[in-house]
């Protein structure tokens, strides 16, 4: 057990790993352990509130909130962590050949470019972008692109100069180090220290910063579908039952919110807690402080 708590750097760590597998296993799970449909329409037990037959109530459709709940954990888990992929399939590279090359023109032409779109803030280019673009099924050739689809992509487009510059730094600091000078004495191709010998060193801050972005995806999925640009209803996605609840927030129906938003809350948590841990683990000066003496 105590291997265990230090593989996720202490008891939150942990904690919030336990939570994002037991948020993973339960989209994954959906089919089972769903007690009904989340489609389906009930219309005469419309707006009942939590009870033995369900759970969370259900919705003005009728529809058991429970069930809704558990699908639209995967919209939010796919969205969330779909972007993070995006980012890193291009902020990666992007941030590598930026800080290898300091001080020539690829560097300038790539940092300036990121902090032009860094500047303005994700929310806004998401809503903007996918307002324009519009809601439902959009043709890209032969390609049939749905709302979740565009939110994935744009988040992750949206998430590369963050990751970009993460990777940029440590590669400056891995660019000066010894290893890398001897290799250019030995004749070893620049691309080649780049991506066999300076890309390894640079993983660690990746990894956390890609376990934290997950959880401010999940934020913004919930933000974008709630103005009605995310994923669209009939389908569950947690943002959107927070959308159809908003009418509903002060007429005694709370469980209509209650749910989705404490899936939400919880979900953050567990994947900041883990990102806090992993960040721990990392941690060359904590390794120190964790040696026994």
């Amino acid at each position: 057990m105590n291997r265990l708590v230090r593989a996720f750097g202490g008891p939150t760590g942990l904690i919030g790993g336990a939570i994002v597998v037991l948020v993973i296993a339960m989209a994954l799970l959906a089919p089972a352990i769903s007690p009904f449909d989340p489609d389906a329409v009930a219309l005469d037990r419309q707006l009942t509130p939590p009870d033995l037959l369900h759970w969370f109530g259900t919705d003005q459709s009728g529809r058991d909130i429970l069930s809704r709940v558990i699908w639209g954990a995967r919209p939010s888990l796919e969205i969330g962590i779909g972007s993070v992929l995006v980012s890193i399939l291009f902020g990666l590279p992007l941030g590598l050949v930026a800080g290898f090359n300091q001080g020539s023109w690829v560097e300038q032409v790539i940092m300036r470019t990121l902090d032009a779109v860094a500047a303005i803030p994700t929310l806004i280019w998401a809503i903007a972008v996918v307002g324009i673009l519009g809601v439902g099924v959009s043709q890209l050739g032969p390609l049939a692109i749905g709302n979740q689809t565009k939110v994935t992509i744009l988040l992750g487009l949206l998430y590369i100069p963050g990751l970009a510059r993460i990777i940029y730094v440590a590669t400056l600091v891995e660019a000066q180090a010894d290893y890398v000078a001897a290799r250019r004495l030995q004749g070893v191709p620049g691309w080649k220290i780049l991506f066999s010998d300076v890309l390894p060193n640079t993983l660690s801050p990746v990894i956390v910063h890609a376990t934290l972005q997950i959880a401010v995806g999940i934020i913004l999925e919930a933000a974008i579908s709630f103005v009605g640009l995310g994923v669209q209803p009939p389908a569950a996605s947690w943002g959107n039952m927070l959308a159809a609840s908003r009418n509903f927030v002060f007429s005694g129906e709370w469980w209509l919110s209650v749910f989705p938003g404490l899936f939400i809350s919880i979900t953050v948590i567990g994947f900041n807690l883990m990102g806090d841990g992993i960040r721990d683990v990392l941690d060359p000066r904590r390794k120190l402080t964790m040696a026994p003496a």
